[in-house]
């Protein structure tokens, strides 16, 4: 049966281009913000979010970390979804006539050096699509915007320049949450990642001494942030990506001294590791 799927920001987004990847089937919501994104899903108005985590050239999207310790939905997918950077702009308009150029944060980021170099001014805003919408309805053409050829063409504006982003290959990680865990049974010949959030007390080698069980049962830790949590500075929170599952033996083991050093651990993701790993683990080899 097709569900519902909320995302941050408006049609032709990224994050509606990679809910049609993963859902195609079902009803793709747009929301103003992550938050009500998840909340939706929280109140049970829609049945997953799709979230994106960090990009290959921009880096983590911070906002995102900040929101994951004070929900309790469960991420049970991750997706890497390619990014095809596209400029766009009213019809007719060439690549010379454009002096700025609009997009959300990240996106600029991403094409920070082909802006520079064409002498472009950035424009940061809230949304891609929503600034390829809002070019649509005006006549500034002297102004693009950074979209995706969805945007393009939902709107009726042009693509003046595609793979606009500066490194081939960009590309950008989703998690998608829901009410529950679906992978809490391990299932043979499936390789999965565990995240867990978990924090340390500010002491020397507070995080050396936590993580040591990973280490000594030979633990892939795949990604490891921190960040400050609250107003106060006593303590940073965590995130770790950790390949493996919660009911392998050695992972056990790991997640029993973690606990013994650390707090506050909570297992937030438990998902198979998506196909685009493999390549990933492939060039590292």
């Amino acid at each position: 049966m097709a569900g519902r799927v909320a995302y941050q920001g408006t049609a032709g987004a990224y994050s509606h281009l990679a809910c049609s990847r993963v859902f195609p089937d079902w009803e793709a919501v747009a929301c103003e913000d992550f938050q009500t994104a998840l909340e939706l899903v929280s109140a049970g108005h829609a049945d997953r979010a799709m979230i994106p985590l960090e990009n290959s050239t921009a880096g983590r999207v911070e906002e995102i970390y900040r929101i994951i310790p004070r929900t309790r939905l469960c991420a049970i997918t991750e997706h890497f979804e390619p990014v095809n950077h596209c400029l766009l702009a009213l019809p007719g308009v060439q690549l010379m006539d454009i002096d700025a150029v609009a997009s959300h944060p990240q996106a600029l980021a991403q094409c920070h050096q082909r802006i520079v170099n064409l002498g472009m001014k950035a424009l940061p805003t809230m949304d891609t699509a929503q600034e390829a919408q809002r070019l649509a309805a005006g006549n500034d053409r002297h102004r693009a915007a950074i979209a995706s050829a969805l945007a393009a063409e939902l709107y009726g504006l042009e693509v003046v320049h595609e793979n606009f982003q500066d490194v081939m290959g960009n590309t950008t990680r989703f998690l998608v949450f829901a009410r529950e865990h679906e992978h809490e049974v391990r299932q043979p010949d499936i390789t999965y990642i565990t995240s867990v959030l978990f924090t340390v007390r500010n002491i020397p080698a507070s995080l050396y001494k936590a993580l040591g069980g990973f280490a000594t049962n030979s633990i892939n830790l795949l990604r490891l942030e921190s960040y400050m949590d609250g107003a106060s500075m006593e303590a940073s929170l965590f995130h770790a990506d950790i390949l493996g599952h919660p009911e392998e033996a050695n992972m056990q083991r790991a997640l029993n001294e973690l606990e013994y050093f650390a707090r506050d651990i909570r297992i937030f993701g438990i998902y198979p590791s998506h196909a685009y790993r493999d390549q990933l683990f492939a060039g590292q080899r």
